[in-house]
């Protein structure tokens, strides 16, 4: 399956076998004093039939504008993944269920997986959490295929925000959507919708990886195409609306570059061929196995007293690898 995202041209496919992931840990160097350490997750990514192992000595990092030291760079099998359904989907996604239901069972043994569906701006569990993996592959049922006025961003970040505290550092959703926000929808002209940003910094808080599988919404009449919302406009104390701004519809375009937001400030991705219904969804959910597989569990030390977000870049010089990780963190503060 081609993918389609903001600043990636890359495409590839699945063509190794799961290979459970060892623990194991490497120290950089000693904490500095009053430093306080911050953790994300980095995929490691190649076109090879099998990623190489990404060594702590192979990292680089930058924070901000600083080269920053790694102090721990570890594999870690432990996993917490929610599969989340966008009901707006044409009901035939389901026809890729089999082989989701296959992508949920070859999971590691401790990975938590939930499936839930996301309708009227929240995620409803059909599944919680668990490591019955035969529970979650039957909680998979047909979406309604209705459009219903709710926003897939919205839907999912309710689920953030009920997301259980403590278990596996490694977090990720699996989100597979239209992407096209039937709440809100684009305001005034704007390609980036409003609900996205919001998702995309509570994810990054929570160390949560969203991986996009672009699935069109239901073929109903106006199911593709979101109704006409007015741009932003100014409302006066008396509530009457001034200077309007330019109204659109939102297409199945728009709802993928917003999916590619999404997951490129997450450190995930997009899997999209153009903006029809997918043959098959197997090879997105290859790609994704073979990725949730090869993940570090990155961390360095920010100075004590800096707090807030700020930009990370994580690169390799290994040859024929990529090093995929959240746009943004967030500085802890002082402690």
């Amino acid at each position: 399956m081609m993918r389609e995202q903001p600043g990636r041209a890359r495409v590839g496919s699945f063509v190794g076998v799961f290979l459970l992931l060892g623990m194991g840990s490497s120290l950089a160097q000693a904490p500095a004093a009053g430093a306080n350490p911050v953790t994300f997750t980095v995929t490691a990514i190649s076109s090879a039939d099998k990623v190489p192992t990404v060594a702590l000595g192979d990292v680089q990092l930058s924070v901000g504008r600083n080269s920053t030291p790694v102090t721990r760079w570890e594999r870690d099998e432990n996993l917490a993944l929610a599969i989340l359904i966008d009901e707006s989907i044409d009901r035939g996604a389901a026809s890729n269920w089999p082989d989701l239901r296959k992508f949920i069972m070859e999971l590691p043994a401790t990975a938590l997986v939930a499936v839930g569906y996301l309708g009227n701006n929240v995620t409803t569990l059909a599944q919680d959490f668990t490591t019955n993996h035969e529970a979650a592959a039957n909680a998979l049922r047909i979406p309604n295929g209705g459009t219903r006025v709710s926003s897939p961003y919205i839907a999912t970040l309710s689920l953030l925000t009920r997301w259980p505290t403590g278990g596996p550092r490694r977090r990720a959703v699996i989100l597979i959507s239209s992407g096209i926000d039937f709440f809100r929808g684009p305001l005034g002209g704007a390609m980036l919708w409003p609900d996205v940003d919001p998702l995309v910094q509570r994810a990054q808080a929570q160390n949560t990886n969203i991986w996009a599988i672009f699935f069109p919404a239901s073929s109903r009449p106006g199911a593709n195409m979101a109704r006409p919302t007015p741009g932003p406009a100014s409302r006066s104390m008396t509530g009457t609306t001034a200077n309007p701004g330019r109204s659109r519809t939102a297409t199945a375009r728009d709802g993928q570059n917003n999916l590619g937001r999404l997951t490129d400030g997450t450190g995930g991705d997009l899997f999209a061929l153009g903006i029809g219904r997918p043959v098959s969804l197997r090879p997105a959910f290859d790609e994704i196995f073979q990725n949730l597989n090869n993940q570090y569990l990155l961390t360095f030390e920010a100075p004590k007293g800096t707090t807030g977000r700020t930009r990370v870049d994580v690169t390799t010089e290994l040859e024929d690898v990529t090093l995929m990780a959240p746009s943004e963190v967030n500085l802890p503060g002082a402690r």
